[in-house]
């Protein structure tokens, strides 16, 4: 699957809705009118268990519903295609679906359309990079083993029971199950995705309120509304053409220019002008993004004892509050802890756990440089993808007081990479050699998201395949833990071991902000920072 290297997916109706973005189309607050957005090509074409980053995400929010829900305005899970998810002891579960559910090609939604899709994503022959979902799932060791020969096509713990029943039997205790089953991974697969695969590669067909219609890789995705879809969250406008930029810069003139409805990234050269360029039309508001350097532990220099204090001064060497207040005019807040404020202090946010790492001293970041052997090479190179997110700013910005703190004006450097697709084409290859950017989304508002993923052995999105039993083991029993309480203070015992060997340096907090034109409407971001694009109205 990972070797389409076009993508160029079915263009017929590419002109129309190019026609309907650029007039209008339809009269002012009809909902057949299509509204344009500012984007950037997905890494992979969109698999949903083959998606682990934004581009891709936001599409898939789009054409898929699951069996949960993250509420756009708390993130709480909600039950969406779930008729209910019953346990007696957090390991064994029997999900209902809900009635009337069909795909956008019309076809019935069954518990097969759940079970075939997970056994697909799980199976080592697929090579999904979200395999690691279906990790706490009996029988993953089989299906996925971490080495050898796969030698079960299934997951023993998923029986259907009927067309509306399945069960899951997990390999241990997770009492927050449910709640993860709103992340795209978990999303129902049609019958076509598995006996003509390449048609649905070509145009994916979901069950969400908005189907595709064509994708150009380079240029944009068109989706329209799908009329006959069955739930409550139906899309308030005509469609969503998708346009891709390689500079937010662009992007954001061509809002102002009226070239473009929604701009979902403010660049931060734009910051200090968006309040009088767009008035009301200007969203800055919290979400559960956090911004890190991330470290190719798979690399002699950076994976040897003793280079968690070379790590550790080099965080105490980044002014945190300076950048934030220059460049992203306060629409970052420095991060003390390695999770989101949005979590709150009872879903595990604890301001200040980075402790002293955190805090800029330049004194104290030379000399735990110097005690750690200094840097390798003598310089280091933070890579990143310059075509989006105002990266080169703030990488520029961190390298800057590096220099500073370390008093060498060569210690730190960027290294751009052209676009975001090649930048995580590499760091799936592991060609990194240095610390690269390592921003992320939450998959949904809990803890254990802002960790496992990241930090546990061979987690899906463990980029520089960092690895501590002791953090593993706190994971696994934080997860295992039926009361809430504890198991969050079990994830923030864990956190701690990833603060003591610095697995990798959390920078900012990120807030989620957009800029749209005075054709839309009722626009807002969720708390993942994406825009709910199915209650825009355009007129």
């Amino acid at each position: 699957m990972r070797g389409a290297t076009h993508a160029t997916w079915a263009v017929c109706a590419a002109a129309t809705a190019l026609a309907a973005t650029a007039c209008g189309g339809g009269a002012a607050g009809d909902s057949g009118t299509v509204l344009s957005s500012s984007w950037g090509d997905p890494q992979n074409p969109l698999e949903p268990a083959n998606t682990n980053e934004v581009q891709g995400g936001k599409v898939l929010d789009m054409i898929f519903r699951g069996l949960k829900k993250y509420n756009s305005e708390t993130g709480k899970a909600e039950d969406m295609l779930a008729e209910k998810i019953d346990t007696s002891d957090s390991q064994n579960f029997t999900i209902t679906i809900k009635d009337g559910w069909t795909f956008s090609n019309g076809e019935p939604i069954t518990a097969h359309s759940f079970v075939d899709a997970w056994n697909y994503g799980a199976s080592l022959k697929n090579n999904q990079k979200n395999a690691y979902f279906y990790g706490y799932i009996d029988g993953y060791d089989k299906v996925h083993p971490a080495g050898g020969k796969q030698r079960a096509d299934k997951l023993s713990g998923l029986k259907v029971v009927d067309d509306k029943t399945f069960t899951v039997k997990l390999r241990q205790k997770f009492s927050t199950f449910p709640d993860t089953l709103g992340y795209p991974a978990y999303a129902p697969l049609p019958k076509t995705f598995f006996s003509d695969h390449a048609a649905w590669m070509s145009k994916p067909v979901g069950n969400g309120p908005y189907a595709i219609q064509s994708y150009t890789k380079g240029s944009q995705m068109a989706l329209t509304k799908w009329d006959a879809y069955p739930g409550d969250d139906k899309a308030q406008n005509g469609g969503v053409t998708l346009k891709v930029y390689t500079d937010s810069n662009t992007a954001y003139t061509d809002l102002l220019a009226g070239n473009l409805d929604l701009v979902d990234d403010v660049p931060a050269a734009q910051l200090k002008n968006v309040k009088s360029d767009l008035g009301g039309r200007y969203i800055n508001t919290p979400a559960g993004i956090i911004q890190t350097l991330a470290f190719p532990y798979y690399d002699k220099n950076w994976g040897k004892d003793g280079m968690e204090k070379v790590r550790t001064g080099l965080s105490m060497a980044i002014n945190r509050a300076q950048i934030t207040d220059t460049i992203f005019h306060k629409t970052r807040t420095p991060a003390t802890d390695w999770t989101s404020p949005v979590l709150g202090v009872e879903g595990g946010f604890k301001e200040g756990l980075c402790g002293s790492a955190c805090d800029y001293n330049p004194t104290e970041a030379k000399k735990l440089v110097k005690e750690g052997g200094g840097l390798p090479g003598g310089q280091v190179r933070i890579t990143y993808n310059a075509d989006t997110g105002s990266h080169r700013q703030w990488i520029d910005a961190v390298c800057n007081s590096i220099n500073n703190a370390l008093g060498n004006d060569k210690a730190c450097v960027g290294n751009p990479v052209g676009t975001f697709a090649d930048f995580r084409n590499q760091i799936t290859a592991k060609k990194m050699s240095g610390p690269f950017r390592a921003g992320w989304q939450m998959d949904y508002p809990l803890i254990q998201n802002f960790l496992q993923p990241l930090y546990y052995t061979n987690a899906s999105s463990n980029d520089g395949k960092w690895s501590n039993a002791q953090f593993d083991k706190l994971v696994d029993q934080a997860n295992a833990e039926t009361d809430t309480a504890k198991a969050v203070s079990t994830f923030q015992d864990a956190e701690k071991v990833v603060r003591d060997n610095m697995a990798a340096i959390p920078l900012w907090y990120q807030n989620g902000s957009a800029g749209y034109s005075d054709r839309l409407s009722n626009v807002k971001l969720n708390p993942f920072s994406v825009p709910v694009y199915n209650e825009i109205k355009v007129g």
